[in-house]
């Protein structure tokens, strides 16, 4: 495949965004084009990200655990495991890929592009890994773990110190309680993707009233996410 050179002015202004240069920038071309967009074009030769999201996800982890292994020698493993499922979870993930503004340089289907698929948090969360991926075959687990150490060590600092990310359900509930006596409650409504790999969307409601709808690989995810979407509903309502 080859690039077009508008493709390839969008890379190499990325490239300066994170601070780093490929040797081979078909790996950050792979690690920015979606499935969605793979399926959609004509050349069965197009490669999307999936893999090296696997690959990232693998690599962020061990920079992870090896950072707060060694910084934070009093906490037990039972907390090293929350810390790091909080700084790898998929909202921190979307969160940090907007600080480089990556939803702008992804290649999506047409579908993905038209239902926002370029801020969605799952697209940014897996894109992040995906780029980690890329940057480790690139140039090895130092160049990644340089720029991880400098992304996200203020997300690793402050899941250390127990106040990041708090419950986004727990959030909502606590909104509502000063503002309704009814009953919050999740539903799922659809259900993609193989059993292996399915995909949950959930809506939350107050009475018949939906408030946001979520995506996530579980069920507890896509309710984290409709709950957070809820969140900013209700305060435009209320506040």
């Amino acid at each position: 495949m080859t690039i077009s050179k508008n493709r390839e002015l969008l890379l190499t202004e990325l490239q300066g965004e994170i601070g780093y240069s490929y040797s081979n920038a078909m790996l950050l071309n792979e690690a920015l084009t979606h499935s969605s967009y793979a399926n959609e074009s004509k050349s069965k030769r197009l490669s999307h990200n999936e893999r090296l999201e696997f690959l990232g996800d693998s690599v962020l982890s061990l920079i992870v655990s090896d950072y707060i292994f060694t910084k934070f020698k009093s906490l037990p493993e039972g907390e090293l495991t929350k810390v790091r499922a909080n700084v790898v979870c998929e909202p921190a993930l979307a969160a940090k890929a907007r600080a480089i503004n990556l939803g702008r340089f992804l290649m999506l289907g047409k579908g993905e592009e038209l239902t926002g698929g370029r801020t969605r948090n799952s697209i940014l969360a897996d894109a992040f890994e995906a780029l980690l991926g890329s940057m480790y075959i690139d140039g090895g687990l130092e160049v990644v773990r340089n720029f991880v150490l400098n992304r996200m060590t203020d997300v690793m600092e402050l899941a250390c110190s127990g106040s990041f990310f708090k419950d986004y359900k727990t959030q909502l509930q606590e909104l509502l309680q000063s503002k309704t006596t009814d009953k919050i409650v999740y539903q799922v409504v659809k259900e993609t993707g193989p059993d292996h790999d399915k995909t949950f969307c959930v809506e939350v409601s107050v009475n018949s009233e939906v408030l946001g709808s979520g995506e996530g690989k579980s069920k507890k995810l896509a309710e984290q996410n409709a709950a957070q979407i809820a969140i900013e509903k209700v305060r435009e309502i209320y506040e």
